[in-house]
């Protein structure tokens, strides 16, 4: 046995009124382990003297020994209502449990006794707001700020408690403040940000946005509200910066599209091949990429990608559809007939297809069968291209009445 050991063992003997006095001198040499067993003791001599119930719990919370000393702190308050530090203490312990109902109760009972305090106000907002109480919590918390102001969680509580009754702009005035104690609460300004977007207030959003030049995700933000404004130029700049901050997919791509709608499609191209090269399994960005090129005549290009998204999604007949297209439209016939054959095995094939397949097989000189695909999409598209079906009753008029001179 350690000399500690004997030590604690020897004094588990003393005369019960020294149990307390002893665990005391335990606790205030930072010795919770040795101050337990005394305090049991304590409570085992008097199970009705709340002070050593309440000392035990305080021994328990040094000791991470939460379940136990919530018990204690109830038997304590049991013996002892309304003990102030019984109550905030066990308010706190539950709290730190994820039991913020349970810990309102107390709290409550805490604030009170002691309206003016800072403690007990502020862990009563933290439990009210954990357990949905929004209004309440507010209260909570405009309590414990009266009574600290340079409390930067209880500056961030309120806004919080504020943001979700639907007052950004409230919330919005103590994040600032937050953010005035402690630099680290900054960024939860851009929550308000946020809530902004989602009420579709974008020029309330952008102008928070604007505020945090460093952050990768406000300048993507701020480029993609921009956007939605049709204000391009003002745009690419701050997505450019995102993706050089941080070059996502997702940044890539409102990149891209600020460069379609602003008709720089070289650019646009480059970030959707830089997307492509990041992600080369995506069958999304295969899509985009080639209608892109497509969009721009590329078309071998663009039939390179749609041919990659077949691979990667054999089924998906977007993906044949648009792959035919560009072989066809770029003269690669017989290699977009099997495309289309491909879609004709699967039972997707469009009226457009029949089309694409009809100007296929009348460019391979495949008469007769060129004849059946056009009448069979104008017994399909029911008007829906009128162009084409007017050049389809052409065709038809022609190539029959050139077979008839053979």
């Amino acid at each position: 046995m350690g000399l500690a050991a004997a030590m604690l063992a020897a004094l588990l003997f003393l005369p019960a009124e020294d149990y307390v006095a002893e665990g005391m001198k335990a606790l205030d040499a930072n010795e919770p382990a040795q101050a337990e067993p005394l305090f049991r003791k304590a409570v085992e001599a008097d199970p009705k003297d709340y002070a050593a119930h309440f000392n035990l719990a305080f021994a328990l919370i040094q000791q991470h020994k939460d379940t136990e000393a919530i018990a204690e702190l109830r038997k304590t308050l049991e013996l002892k209502p309304g003990l102030y530090e019984a109550e905030l203490n066990l308010g706190t312990l539950l709290l730190r449990n994820k039991q913020p109902a349970d810990a309102a109760v107390v709290l409550k009972e805490a604030a009170t006794a002691k309206p003016k305090e800072f403690r007990p106000n502020l862990y009563l907002g933290d439990a009210l707001l954990g357990s949905g109480d929004a209004a309440a919590a507010a209260a909570a918390y405009q309590a414990a700020v009266d009574a600290d102001a340079k409390s930067a969680p209880a500056q961030v509580g309120l806004a919080e408690a504020l943001m979700r009754q639907g007052k950004p702009e409230d919330g919005a005035t103590h994040f600032r403040a937050a953010a005035a104690l402690d630099a680290k609460y900054r960024d939860r300004l851009l929550e308000v940000a946020a809530e902004y977007e989602k009420n579709r207030r974008f020029g309330d959003a952008i102008a928070i946005y604007r505020e945090f030049p460093e952050n990768a995700h406000a300048r993507e933000r701020l480029g993609a509200l921009q956007v939605e404004n049709k204000d391009y130029s003002a745009a690419i700049p701050n997505l450019e910066q995102a993706v050089r901050t941080s070059p996502a997919k997702e940044n890539r791509l409102a990149l891209a599209d600020a460069y379609r709608m602003a008709g720089d499609h070289q650019k646009e191209i480059a970030q959707l091949q830089a997307a492509v090269a990041a992600a080369p399994d995506d069958f999304d960005l295969h899509m985009m990429l080639g209608r892109a090129l497509r969009d721009q005549r590329q078309l071998g290009a663009a039939a390179q990608h749609f041919f990659a998204a077949t691979k990667l999604h054999p089924d998906d007949p977007k993906a044949w559809n648009e792959l035919a297209s560009a072989l066809i439209v770029n003269e690669n016939y017989v290699e977009g007939l099997a495309a289309l054959d491909h879609l004709h095995a699967m039972g997707k094939e469009l009226p457009g297809d029949y089309y694409l397949r009809a100007i296929t097989l009348d460019k391979l000189k495949m008469k007769p069968q060129a004849v059946a695909a056009y009448r069979q999409f104008l017994a399909t598209d029911n008007g829906a291209a009128p162009n084409q079906e007017f050049l389809a009753r052409q065709r038809i008029r022609i190539i029959e009445s050139e077979l008839k001179k053979k």
